[in-house]
C-alpha cells in the first residue's frame, strides 16, 4: 500500500535498487535452476494454509481425544473475535515500542515517532479524513472526545445521538457531557431497517441546532447505516458537525465516512492488531476532515508531524500542536486523559500494513459473505432477523420468544452467542446478537445452525 508520506512503503524497491537487483529471485541466483520450485509444493493439504487455519488445524488434531468440540465464540456487541497475526505481537514486543511512552524527546525516539506517524497516515486514508491523532484511550472515549470537540468548535451546548449507537458508548458520552453542561438528545431507529430514523433525526436537529450528530455504522444492531450522506446533509444545513463511529475492519468494503460527509471519525482498534484481551486494551481512533482548519486546534491527543532539518538533508518526526494538559496548554488543554495507547496504535499500523489495501478488502468481503451465510442458515433453523430490511455486516440481531433459553442451551454445549439486548432496549427483550468474522468457517456456522435446530425442534432441510 504505497504512500507518499510513509517511507517504509517503498523500502523494498529502494533496497533492491541499491544492491542492483530487479527481483527478489536474483538474490538466489547461485542456486541451480533445477532445484528452484516453479510453484507451490504439493505437500500436506495441497494448498498453502493461512496462519489461523494452521492454528485451527493443530487445535483440532490435539482435541481428537475429546468428545466436546469447540467453536469460536459468536459473541458480538461491538467487540468481536478477529484473528491477529502473530507477527503483530512479535513486532510490538520490541523494546522500543513495548516500553515507550509519549515521545517527549523525539530526537531520541525517532523509530516510535515514525511508527505513530505511519499509523496516523494509514488510518486517515482509510477513513477519508485529513488528520488522525495517535491516539486516545478507546472507541468510547474517542466518541466522547469528539462530542466535546464539536461543542468547543460550534459553541453550542447539545448533541443528537442515534439510539442505534452502542449503548455503552452512548453512556460514556453522557458521563463526559453532563459535568460540562452538554445536553444529549436521542434520535430513534427505524423499526424495519434498524437504521437511524431520518425523520426523527431531522426534526430534532432543526429544533435543537446541536453541535453535532453522532451515528455508528454498522450500528449496535449490526446494520449498515446507508443514509450517511443524508444524515450529513441534515446536520450541515443546521451548522452541526457529523461524527461517525466505524470499526476500521469495515473500511475495506464500506465507503470512507469522510467521503460521505463526516467531519469527525471515531473507532477502536480492537479488530486490527489489539484483539480481545479480556476487554482491552485497544486504541481509540479520532480523526477530522478539516478543509477550513477550524477543527485542528481542538483535536485532542498526540499529533506527530513530519519535517526536515534546516539544511534539508535529513527527515524527522516530531510532536506538533501539543494541546494536552501535560504540555504548554495547562488548564486550557483540549483533553485531560493522558492514558497512552501508542502501543496499540503501533499494532494497528502493523496489522493494516500486513493486510494492505487488497487484504483489507478481502477481509471485509469474507466477513460480509459469512454474515449472509449466517442469516441463511439460522433462518432455515427457525430464527428470524429482527430487522428484516436492514443490511447486516458482522452482527445480526435475531429474535425468538425463548432467546434467553437458547443462549443457555448453547452455552451448556460450549457455544456462545449474545449479548441479549433487552437490558439496553426493553422493546427488544426477545432479541440477541450473533456475530461472525473471518475466524468462523462454513462448518462452524453449520454446527451453530444444527444446535439451534435441535433446540427449536426443527428438522434438517
Amino acid at each position: 500500500m504505497p504512500h507518499p508520506w510513509i517511507p517504509n512503503s517503498y523500502i523494498k524497491e529502494r533496497l533492491m535498487g541499491e544492491i542492483g537487483v530487479s527481483s527478489i529471485l536474483e538474490l538466489f541466483s547461485d542456486v541451480p535452476g533445477e532445484l528452484l520450485l516453479s510453484g507451490d509444493p504439493r505437500v500436506g493439504y495441497g494448498r498453502p494454509l493461512t496462519e489461523y487455519q494452521l492454528v485451527r488445524l493443530f487445535n483440532d488434531l490435539m482435541e481428537r481425544n475429546s468428545y466436546a468440540y469447540r467453536l469460536p465464540p459468536f459473541l458480538g456487541g461491538g467487540v468481536c473475535l478477529h484473528h491477529v497475526p502473530s507477527v503483530v505481537k512479535h513486532i510490538a514486543s520490541r523494546s522500543e515500542f513495548y516500553t515507550a511512552y509519549t515521545p517527549y524527546q523525539p530526537e531520541v525516539t525517532q523509530g516510535l515517532t515514525q511508527a505513530l506517524f505511519e499509523y496516523q497516515s494509514l488510518v486517515a486514508d482509510l477513513y477519508g479524513v485529513d488528520v488522525v491523532n495517535a491516539s486516545v484511550y478507546n472507541g468510547s472515549t474517542a466518541t466522547a472526545e469528539a462530542v466535546r470537540l464539536a461543542v468547543r468548535v460550534t459553541r453550542r451546548s447539545s448533541v443528537v445521538l442515534s439510539r442505534s449507537v452502542h449503548p455503552e458508548i452512548a453512556e460514556v458520552v453522557r458521563t463526559w457531557s453532563e459535568p460540562v453542561g452538554i445536553a444529549v438528545d436521542v434520535a430513534g431507529y427505524d423499526g424495519e431497517t434498524g437504521r437511524v430514523d431520518l425523520g426523527d433525526l431531522e426534526d430534532r436537529v432543526r429544533k435543537l441546532q446541536p453541535a453535532a450528530v453522532v451515528v455508528q455504522t454498522p450500528n449496535f444492531f449490526g446494520v449498515v447505516e446507508q443514509d450517511l450522506e443524508e444524515v450529513s446533509r441534515v446536520a450541515h444545513e443546521s451548522g452541526s458537525l457529523v461524527i461517525v463511529y466505524e470499526d476500521p475492519v469495515f473500511t475495506g468494503v464500506l465507503e470512507a465516512p469522510g467521503k460521505l460527509g463526516a467531519d469527525v471519525v471515531v473507532g477502536d482498534t480492537s479488530s486490527v492488531g489489539s484483539g480481545l484481551n479480556f476487554g482491552g486494551p485497544s486504541a481509540g481512533i479520532l480523526g477530522i476532515r478539516d478543509p477550513d482548519g477550524r477543527l485542528l486546534r481542538q483535536l485532542p491527543g498526540r499529533l506527530i508531524g513530519y519535517t526536515k532539518t534546516a539544511d534539508g538533508e535529513e527527515e524527522g518526526y516530531i510532536m506538533v500542536l501539543q494541546t494536552r494538559e501535560q504540555h504548554i496548554r495547562r488548564e486550557r488543554a483540549t483533553s485531560n486523559i493522558t492514558t497512552n495507547s501508542s502501543l496499540e496504535a503501533v499494532k494497528a499500523a502493523v496489522h493494516l500494513t500486513l493486510l494492505g489495501s487488497r487484504g483489507l478488502r478481502k477481509l471485509g468481503e469474507a466477513i460480509a459473505g459469512r454474515t449472509e451465510f449466517l442469516l441463511e442458515r439460522l433462518r432455515s433453523a427457525g430464527l428470524e432477523p429482527h430487522f428484516e430490511k436492514g443490511v447486516h455486516l458482522r452482527e445480526v440481531l435475531f429474535r425468538h420468544p425463548r432467546i434467553g433459553d437458547l443462549r443457555d442451551f448453547l452455552r451448556n454445549r460450549g457455544v456462545y452467542i449474545g449479548p441479549l439486548v433487552g437490558r439496553f432496549y426493553p422493546e427488544l427483550r426477545d432479541c440477541g446478537l450473533v456475530c461472525v468474522t473471518e475466524v468462523h468457517s462454513r462448518e462452524d456456522i453449520e454446527a451453530l445452525a444444527g444446535l439451534v435446530r435441535e433446540f427449536l425442534g426443527v428438522d434438517a432441510p
